[in-house]
């Protein structure tokens, strides 16, 4: 079937180069790349898909439009508005690109509690001598539990490294019908607040969703065990950062690493900043190679699904924007 595709504004040189390679491997796309909003409330007309974001007065103008790829993974609050959400269109995005880089940021961070690297960074920079007393300031991962509160990909690759460190493995999502390997234990959301004090490490990957925002926030800091430790690296909206500081301050858990926040880049006067046992990256847990290539190969395969009538790949829940 041959179909008209829609690079939607802004353009720059990697959504060009997509769309003419696009073009070349995809005969039946007929791929258009618009330059300018006026060309997407032209072009969407008799447009059947398109890639990147599409607002509310450009929907309206479609009459065919059956795919929309999006441009992110997880794209901000007001991508998926109430107009998109209505609209029978068919949304893809990007997850699972991300899997291996930020899976090796969470281990970064595990290991960097377990060794007592929250103590040492600090006091390298005061150029201090000062061990922790023996056998303290570590956890011995054999005998520590992961409580992975998102099990997609980043959270069942994460998992995987876990378990070979030989922790044991608890996940909750939402929607994952398997058990993937490394993880002991899959349960519902409903069961977050009970799993909480078990966990030595709470590592979150959820999207921001209408069910997640400020999914952990102080009364659940309060479930958690004064010797464990909340890791980020899902989307900051899920994480209230007040009550972690406050939680962090009066020593309700042992620390916190994060790598999104609320409001990013992250304020210079944010408490979170000087808080206790904090280690923070800023929202570069997904840097690595290939992204790039990754993004277009979920592209393509998409168009060729399309144009064959094969259900697309990374289908989006938009009431629930992922």
């Amino acid at each position: 079937m041959v179909f008209k595709m829609v690079f939607l504004p802004p353009q720059g040189d990697t959504t060009r180069e997509w769309a003419a390679r696009l073009a070349r491997e995809v005969p039946e796309a007929h791929v258009v790349v618009a330059e300018t909003e006026d060309d997407a409330r032209r072009e969407i007309a008799d447009a059947d898909a398109v890639f990147g974001g599409i607002a509310p007065d450009v929907l309206a103008r479609a009459q065919r439009l059956r795919w929309l790829q999006a441009p992110q993974i997880a794209p901000p609050a007001g991508f998926y508005h109430r107009e998109l959400v209505e609209h029978p269109v068919v949304a893809t995005n990007f997850r699972e690109i991300f899997n291996d880089h930020i899976a090796a940021h969470i281990m970064a961070f595990v290991l960097a509690f377990a060794r007592g690297l929250h103590y040492y960074i600090p006091r390298q920079l005061r150029r201090e001598w000062r061990p922790e007393p023996l056998d303290t300031g570590v956890v011995h991962l054999p005998e520590s539990t992961a409580l992975i509160v998102g099990v997609g990909g980043i959270g069942a690759e994460t998992a995987e490294k876990c378990a070979a460190f030989g922790m044991r493995v608890v996940g909750v999502d939402a929607r994952r019908q398997d058990t993937p390997a490394g993880v002991a234990e899959l349960h519902r959301p409903y069961a977050l607040d009970r799993l909480l004090p078990e966990a030595d490490f709470v590592v979150m990957t959820v999207p921001h969703t209408p069910q997640t925002e400020g999914l952990m926030h102080a009364e659940r800091f309060a479930l958690m065990k004064r010797s464990a430790f909340l890791i980020n690296i899902g989307r900051g909206m899920t994480v209230k950062l007040v009550d972690l500081d406050r939680a962090l301050r009066a020593g309700e858990i042992a620390g916190a690493a994060l790598d999104v926040y609320e409001t990013e880049p992250l304020p210079e006067d944010h408490p979170i900043w000087t808080a206790p046992n904090v280690l923070l990256t800023p929202h570069t847990a997904g840097f690595g190679p290939y992204l790039d290539d990754r993004r277009y190969a979920i592209i393509a395969e998409n168009a060729r699904r399309f144009a064959a009538g094969q259900p697309l790949m990374n289908v989006v829940d938009k009431a629930n924007w992922f």
